[in-house]
């Protein structure tokens, strides 16, 4: 499960556990991305595995990968595709949880035709989402709509909330809240 998670949130980690127990998977490997070239300003790479790291740790069915930090240049998927294809070997299903929505731009990333040679896709279903675009158009061996219960929690709103001095209880576990807490991230400027 690839992703900026700025921070990761209650949403994600269901998303994860739900394409876990729905697709019958042995293990889900959270990947913060390092320098991830369709976002632009976004929390240093550490503090965002660190919190990945502090929310999925309680669940032994989640682990958490640097392949997308420790890499130079900006991230892209096939990459860590490739790379992790390469570890695993021949043998090994690899699939890739996303939203919905971000399933729906792939078309718009570095070889998208390649992407489907490495990986089946999981577009998880978000609140106000269609899931609408030019990967609709992919076979349903290519990409795999999941239904999951639906959150109305960005990562977005969490960033905006803390500027705001505004409560990100019941949004994030609490050791994510208190990493953001002790790091001042997401606070307005000067304070």
């Amino acid at each position: 499960m690839g992703g900026t998670f700025d921070p990761i949130h209650y949403a994600h980690l269901l998303c994860a556990d739900e394409a876990r127990t729905q697709f019958g998977l042995d293990e889900v490997l959270f990947i913060p991305a390092g320098d991830p070239w369709q976002k632009g300003q976004v929390t240093s790479a550490e503090d965002r595995y660190m919190m990945v790291v502090l929310a999925t740790s309680s669940n032994p069915h989640f682990s958490v990968s640097r392949i997308e930090m420790d890499r130079p240049g900006p991230t892209y998927t096939l990459d860590t595709l490739r790379d992790i294809g390469a570890s695993v070997g021949r043998d090994t299903q690899l699939f890739f949880i996303a939203g919905a929505d971000t399933v729906a731009e792939m078309l718009t990333w570095k070889e998208p035709e390649s992407l489907f040679e490495r990986a089946t896709f999981i577009a998880a279903d978000r609140p106000g989402s269609t899931g609408k675009g030019p990967a609709d158009s992919l076979s349903a061996s290519k990409v795999k709509r999941m239904d999951m219960p639906q959150l109305a929690i960005s990562s977005t709103d969490i960033r905006h909330r803390v500027s705001k001095g505004r409560s990100i209880r019941y949004m994030v576990p609490p050791t994510v809240a208190a990493y953001i807490s002790d790091r001042g991230l997401y606070a307005p400027e000067g304070t």
